[in-house]
């Protein structure tokens, strides 16, 4: 029998008793259908999954206590952050949610020259809330106990300077210099992907990312789309340098 996962941002325990958020609820109790006594299973991204139980299901308030605290080993030993360029609606989203089930730790949305989407404050705040729960919910289905860190979008040249100083940065470029049968990589240290944005990288993008050190790495003769690229690139990484 499976046991449904839902993310709870609050602290868990064994013994503690609380109210579920809504998306939480609503998932539980309005989709699948749980009812009072029925299990589930907690988690809040410290890297442990929570066996609950529903204690109380109201019309406006669905409980649930907390009845242990397992760790849970499914975390890749590739430190992988995607820099994306920021896509549109459901390519975001797909973006987002296929690279937290491929294992990625963490991902840092970025706006290049030829970026099309553009959003002012209030609208990148939204967008932001709604990525992370895009992350939050893939982590439900994959069944990690870890959430990828999601960061405010920024212009990449912000990006690049708050990256961790011993990363090896890749850059997807069709004309890049290194194939993944040739690249050698030191598995210890922190990767960073760069994947454009649907205009792709500008001639003055690929100067800022070379001076910050990224390597051109190319996957295949054929150029692919932004929401293709990046998971094709991580899927292979993982696959010679992770768990896949």
């Amino acid at each position: 029998m499976r046991i449904t996962r839902a993310f709870v941002d609050a602290p868990l325990a064994p013994g503690v008793e609380l109210a579920l958020p809504e998306h939480a609820a609503n998932h539980l109790v309005r989709v699948l259908r749980l009812r009072e006594g029925d299990p589930c299973v907690l988690f809040n991204g410290d890297g442990h999954d929570h066996p609950a139980r529903l204690v109380a299901v109201g019309k406006r308030e669905v409980r649930a206590r907390v009845e242990a605290r397992v760790a849970v080993e499914r975390e890749s030993p590739l430190r992988l952050v995607l820099l994306q360029g920021v896509a549109r609606g459901e390519k975001m989203d797909l973006i987002l949610q296929k690279a937290t089930e491929l294992g990625v730790s963490a991902i840092r949305p970025l706006f290049s020259e030829r970026s099309e989407v553009r959003l002012d404050e209030a609208r990148a705040e939204k967008r932001l809330a709604h990525w992370r729960q895009v992350v939050a919910s893939a982590c439900e289905q994959c069944g990690r106990a870890t959430v990828p860190e999601v960061a405010a979008p920024v212009p990449l040249h912000e990006a690049l300077v708050a990256l961790p100083h011993d990363a090896f940065g890749l850059l997807l470029d069709p004309e890049g210099a290194h194939g993944l049968r040739t690249l050698a990589l030191d598995g210890s240290r922190t990767l960073c992907l760069a994947v454009g944005p649907e205009g792709g990288w500008s001639p003055r993008d690929r100067e800022h990312l070379r001076a910050a050190g990224f390597a051109g790495l190319r996957l295949g003769p054929r150029v692919l789309r932004t929401e293709t690229a990046g998971l094709a690139a991580i899927a292979a990484l993982q696959a010679l340098y992770g768990d896949i």
